[in-house]
This record gives structure tokens, C-alpha cells and sequence, in this order.
């Protein structure tokens, strides 16, 4: 696991398998059991706290990693890795995390 890759996690109903985003530093993924996480979705606004995504990324379908529903979740949870994001996608997830923190 790798801080940018994109994973399937089973998340409790209603929401059920999802594709999230890793976001926790790697150093986390070997010694927590938690790790921070955002979702994936196909809903679409156009907003300053998603990022778009989509075929070009190795995703299926146009969808937006949406950086308001930041969670920390348990890492059993996350079941199976989908793809690794750009770089420079994740500089542009960078920037939404900051924003939702209110952080630039």
C-alpha cells in the first residue's frame, strides 16, 4: 500500500464497495491498523474539493475523488488495489486537502 493508489474498500452500508483513495504517509501502512482514506464517486459538481478522474487515470468511468469525506478507516477494509495515480494527480489532491483544511 502506497500513499496516491486507488483500492477498493468494502465500507459499512449504506455506502458498501467503493473505490477510495490512499491518503495516509507511507511509513502508516505497515504499523497502523487505521489508515486515511477519501472517496471515490461518480457524482460530479465541479467543486474546488474534487478531483477529476477517469479512464486516462486507469479508472472505468469519469469520477472525482472527493476530498470532503476525508475518513479514517480500519485497513482490513481495503481489499484490492485498482491503480496508482500520476503525480500529477496527486499534486492536484494535494491542493484539494489543503483547501478542505483551509490550509493555502
Amino acid at each position: 500500500m502506497q500513499r496516491g493508489e486507488v483500492w477498493w474498500a468494502d465500507l459499512p452500508s449504506p455506502m458498501g464497495r467503493r473505490p477510495v483513495l490512499l491518503l495516509s504517509r507511507n511509513e502508516a501502512y505497515e504499523v497502523r491498523n487505521a489508515i486515511t482514506v477519501a472517496q471515490i464517486t461518480t457524482t460530479i459538481r465541479n467543486i474546488p474539493v474534487e478531483v477529476k478522474l477517469g479512464s486516462k487515470d486507469g479508472l472505468p468511468k469519469k469520477c472525482v475523488v472527493n476530498l470532503d469525506t476525508i475518513a479514517t478507516i480500519k485497513k482490513n477494509l481495503v481489499t484490492e488495489k485498482i491503480v496508482m495515480l500520476s503525480k500529477s494527480k496527486i499534486i492536484q489532491v494535494d491542493a484539494a486537502v489543503k483547501f478542505v483544511l483551509s490550509l493555502s
